[in-house]
């Protein structure tokens, strides 16, 4: 199926036939749906932190002196963000959607800038509303030769406005890192993932903004950029599952997904990450409550993860006795939700010393968890895994059977949802850096139809990245406020209150 010129094609952007062949057969056979037992809640999964509790993780974080950084996807284009603006323009249709965002305008940061884009045009914003002449304004914000907002990602973005300036996603996300990402000497390290045609505006910004934030808040930023890897990317194939091919007889290979992100990841050597999603961010007079619980998540992480480096201290000793190892069973089930599987010899000193050492020696991550409030979108389960161990995942419903009433009404239950709010240890006890492609699920992913040159093709994704590519991490779940979770879907959402000044 692949000719000599189509070998050459991968290993030049470092993927192996083998691969592709095994991603063929993928969408021969699909993928397994995940296996759901029930949803993860309060007390049966997911932490409730008091607020004694939290000021006592803020103290473990004020203590601790290693290195932590702040990791933000950004790459994603803000497309679906202008998506009933840019249906306006294909079918001239003035909706209610696109008369209430005429008429709130002056609410969004970016109504300056396209105020001066239009008079440059030689055009009066006022004007253009009063005639109800909207197809200018609005292609003045979205086009390439105007503010290019249907093109750019969602981190380019005007997203809120204060007294004097505007900030963008970006700078929001820097301006949050300040506050809780801050080592002791000061040094802010965050590290973006960014689509390679957009990299110089990022930089741009950085150049124009980086001494204000420094100065302003008093630190050293260290802030960096990777793309996804093309060696994550995978093969399109048509319905017959024979390989697509562009216009010159070569592979027609599509972005990975977000899982493959799990790569750049991977790459990042500090002992403590934040992840979070590039359009979570809110103002400046509602950071308090983001930065506080962020600070007690990574102080629950320390704390976890102290614990489970002692256990893992005494299971590589010489000898441990079976009180020992049925203490540090207990430990992984009722800590970290670990259910061992059933043929699990409790009783053999040395079946269950390798079984611990197994589950123990893992990267560590503790999730946030928000009300389910109907977003949609993924959300925290017990799940069953392919050792036969029950633990707890993040879900998407595209990981779900469908066809399974039993599997969908669990999905429909969940209580909490995931506002992508997670703080990661990716060392083990020695201090090295785990091979963090070693803990993926690699039967996870699934497959979409799309349309190329006016046909049919199918492409496959990669596991999520908090979903199938760290479902061998060890997981915590904590509830933590609705208010620290504000992300900008559309447009109008940037009218909500926590987006306004």
């Amino acid at each position: 199926m692949l000719s000599e010129k189509d070998i050459l094609q991968l290993e030049e952007i470092g993927i192996s036939p083998d691969l592709i062949y095994r991603q063929i057969d993928k969408f021969k056979e699909g993928f397994p749906p995940i296996r759901l037992v029930s949803p993860a809640k309060v007390s049966d999964g997911i932490i409730k932190l008091e607020d004694s509790e939290v000021d006592d993780l803020i103290e473990i974080y004020k203590s601790y002196e290693g290195n932590r950084l702040k990791f933000v996807p950004a790459s994603g284009a803000a497309t679906r963000m202008f998506k009933e603006l840019i249906q306006f323009r294909t079918t001239g249709e003035v909706n209610s959607l696109t008369r209430e965002f005429i008429s709130n305008l002056p609410r969004f940061s970016f109504y300056s800038d396209l105020r001066e884009e239009l008079n440059s045009k030689k055009l009066s914003l006022n004007d253009l509303v009063q005639q109800e002449d909207f197809e200018p304004v609005i292609g003045a914000l979205l086009d390439v030769n105007g503010l290019n907002y249907g093109a750019l990602p969602k981190g380019l973005i005007k997203f809120h406005r204060y007294n004097d300036h505007t900030r963008t996603a970006f700078e929001e996300q820097i301006v949050e890192g300040t506050q809780y990402a801050r080592m002791p000497n000061n040094e802010v390290n965050i590290h973006l993932t960014v689509s390679p045609e957009h990299l110089e505006n990022f930089k741009k910004i950085l150049n124009d903004k980086s001494q204000l934030i420094c100065t302003e808040y008093g630190v050293e930023l260290n802030v960096t950029f990777s793309e996804q890897k093309k060696s994550t990317d995978t093969i399109a194939v048509d319905k017959n599952n024979i390989p697509v091919r562009n216009s010159d007889g070569s592979l027609l290979l599509r972005p990975g997904g977000h899982g493959a992100l799990i790569e750049n990841l991977n790459d990042l050597s500090s002992d403590i990450i934040f992840v979070k999603n590039i359009d979570n961010v809110v103002s400046d007079r509602l950071k308090p409550q983001t930065v506080l619980y962020k600070k007690a998540l990574m102080g629950l992480l320390i704390s976890y993860q102290s614990i489970i480096f002692d256990y893992l201290n005494l299971l590589q000793g010489e000898s441990i006795d079976i009180k020992s190892l049925r203490e540090i069973l207990d430990f992984t089930i009722n800590e970290l939700c670990i259910l061992s599987p059933s043929g699990l010899e409790v009783s053999n000193p040395d079946a269950l010393k390798t079984y611990l050492l197994e589950k123990l020696n893992r990267p560590l991550r503790v999730c946030g968890m928000v009300k389910n409030e109907g977003e949609p979108g993924g959300g925290p389960f017990w799940a069953i895994n392919t050792d036969g161990s029950i633990s707890l995942q993040i879900v998407e419903s595209s990981q779900v059977d469908q066809n399974n009433q039993r599997q969908k009404e669990i999905f429909s239950a969940s209580t909490h949802f995931n506002p992508v709010d997670l703080v990661c240890a990716t060392k083990n006890v020695e201090g090295q850096k785990f091979n963090l492609l070693n803990y993926t699920e690699s039967t996870a992913g699934f497959i979409s139809t799309k349309s190329y040159n006016g046909m049919k093709i199918k492409v496959q994704e990669l596991p999520g990245l908090w979903n199938g590519a760290m479902a061998n991490w060890n997981t915590i779940f904590v509830e933590v406020p609705l208010v620290t979770f504000n992300p900008v879907k559309t447009v109008m959402d940037l009218l909500r209150e926590q987006h306004q000044a």
